[in-house]
């Protein structure tokens, strides 16, 4: 069992690259990544002194489970769960369409 759990270069590179872009339309400011035993964290923020607005899980336990993947939003509620991160941030992506189109 590792020390700590992480992520890979490739998933880190989806999830960064999702955060550049909600930047760059002024959604999120700032984000905070944790790395645990149980667990990995990315949390991407509107404002620095607030709950994160997203947050991001990988935790290896439940990959053959419900899936590894956990997308919670600001009140801490599960907004997706699955075994590809892809799917998982498909609901911010769609948030971020959304306000391209605006």
């Amino acid at each position: 069992m590792p020390l700590q759990v992480g992520f890979d270069r490739l998933e880190l590179q989806r999830i960064l690259d999702l955060y550049g872009r909600m930047v760059a339309a002024g959604i999120w400011r700032d984000y905070a990544m944790d790395f645990g035993k149980e667990a990995a964290n990315f949390s991407a923020f509107r404002r620095a002194a607030e709950r994160p607005q997203a947050r991001v899980e990988k935790r290896p336990s439940l990959r053959a489970k419900q899936g590894m993947w956990t997308l919670f939003g600001e009140s801490g509620q599960v907004l997706k769960r699955g075994h590809e991160l892809a799917g998982v941030l498909s609901p911010l992506e769609r948030k971020l369409l959304k306000v391209v189109e605006d």
